[in-house]
């Protein structure tokens, strides 16, 4: 081999060294929400400040939204310890295979009020911290979610009251809801929001459990005519989870970046006072698209949907064990009961 081949080899391979050490580093967040959902805009606004932060490091924070990277919400705490993405959307209650004990934070249904939700959000963000802990993985920050009116939505005919949901199949999202329902004699089944809309379609349903705030984000209004709402529900917040060993290893100046965008999310969306208006707003508007809006179910099915959420809750951290009794005890002591 002469000296001139030599050379334009070792060349070459030190142009890809250098091509190598100054490739932008790049970080995938996999959100499990539809693109059309309004938490999915704030989200991408909290990478786009993330990478106005590092824009003169090579660093760039992009979101992956609607299931889209083929991450299942309920291997979450498999796959993102292990690297799977470098940082993830987790919602508690679909995590409650792996870690059970998450379902005794917030049980749906059971916290309704903004005031309650208020009184109880900082306990709970202390649990999820220490739960996906645990799990190896480091929260970053939160996501809220709006307290939202919870609706029955039906294709055939118009659902109003307990007695006439017992005769139908309904959609539900998550296991405490199932045993719920169950309580009150409905069956009821978990389907993933992106298979809802072909589940009603084909007839698997007949009903789905669904807020009207985002009803129209997967196109109900197309394969429903027909809805009442049934009751007002708080939610967990969603949580922005990283692998704790892929945290720890990372830049400072990148993990304040994160963590300060992180907190302006926060601040963003922890507001509660439009949550009414946009509520009536997105009923109107269904309507317009062709949803007929019954009459709400009776306050005293309300009641006694309530009553079955109570037992279903205290059945839930029994059977979970662990930590699920001290969970639900520092959610109860804060919400005063």
């Amino acid at each position: 081999m002469t000296n001139r081949i030599r050379t334009a080899l070792l060349g070459t391979a030190l142009a890809g060294l250098a091509a190598t050490s100054t490739m932008a580093e790049e970080w995938r967040l996999n959100n499990f929400l539809p693109e059309t959902r309004p938490e999915t805009a704030q989200i991408e606004q909290f990478a786009d400040e993330v990478n106005t932060a590092l824009a003169d490091r090579d660093f760039k924070l992009t979101v992956y939204s609607g299931g889209s990277l083929g991450l299942k919400n309920t291997d979450l705490l498999r796959v993102l310890p292990r690297g799977a993405v470098e940082m993830s959307l987790m919602w508690s209650n679909y995590l409650g295979r792996d870690a059970p004990a998450l379902s005794s934070v917030f049980v749906q249904g059971a916290i309704s009020t903004v005031d309650e939700l208020k009184a109880v959000l900082p306990v709970a963000q202390e649990i999820y911290e220490e739960e996906y802990t645990d799990w190896g993985v480091t929260t970053v920050g939160f996501v809220a979610i709006p307290t939202l009116s919870v609706s029955v939505f039906c294709r055939d005919e118009p659902i109003q009251t307990l007695e006439d949901l017992k005769g139908v199949k309904l959609r539900v999202w998550a296991r405490e809801q199932v045993e719920t329902f169950t309580k009150l004699g409905v069956a009821a089944q978990i389907i993933p929001q992106e298979e809802t809309y072909v589940a009603l379609k084909t007839g698997v349903v007949d009903c789905a459990l669904y807020p009207a705030l985002y009803a129209s984000t997967i196109s109900l209004q197309e394969v429903t005519n027909y809805a009442s709402f049934l009751y007002p529900m708080a939610s967990a917040p969603y949580t922005l989870g990283v692998a704790t060993d892929t945290w720890e290893s990372t830049d400072p100046e990148i993990q304040t970046a994160i963590t300060t965008a992180a907190d302006a999310l926060w601040e963003h969306t922890n507001q509660y006072d439009k949550d009414a208006e946009a509520e009536m707003a997105a009923r109107e508007k269904l309507g317009e698209m062709g949803v007929t809006w019954g009459e709400d179910f009776p306050e005293e099915d309300r009641a006694q949907f309530m009553e079955a959420v109570s037992e279903t809750w205290q059945m839930l951290a029994e059977e979970a064990g662990g930590n699920a009794m001290d969970y639900r005890a520092r959610v109860l002591e804060a919400l005063g009961r």
